[in-house]
């Protein structure tokens, strides 16, 4: 009974900081990430603001982009240097 009593704290323990703590950062993309201070994200496609709650997302290089469409996402997947690089030059 003692063993099924550690099992289940530990359980509890585990879920807690699973949607709590470090795992709720890995599991909602959170980790590292950094978003605008205005709150939305440029697509490098485009140029579209996008706000975080929508449109579609891919990590590239370790970096997050953010798309206001997947034809956009399908471009930048096609090609990516050349919308960084188009970025850079705007910059």
């Amino acid at each position: 009974m003692e063993g099924l009593f550690s099992l289940l704290l530990f359980a509890a323990f585990f879920f807690l900081m699973m949607r709590f703590g470090c795992g709720a950062h890995i599991v909602h993309g959170g980790h590292g990430q950094h978003t605008p201070a205005g709150g939305n994200d440029t697509d490098p496609v485009c140029g579209m603001e996008v706000p975080p709650d929508s449109g579609y997302s891919k990590v590239h290089q370790g970096s997050l982009y953010r798309f206001c469409s997947r034809s956009c996402l399908d471009k930048f997947d096609a090609n990516p240097q050349q919308y960084l690089d188009k970025g850079k030059e705007a910059s």
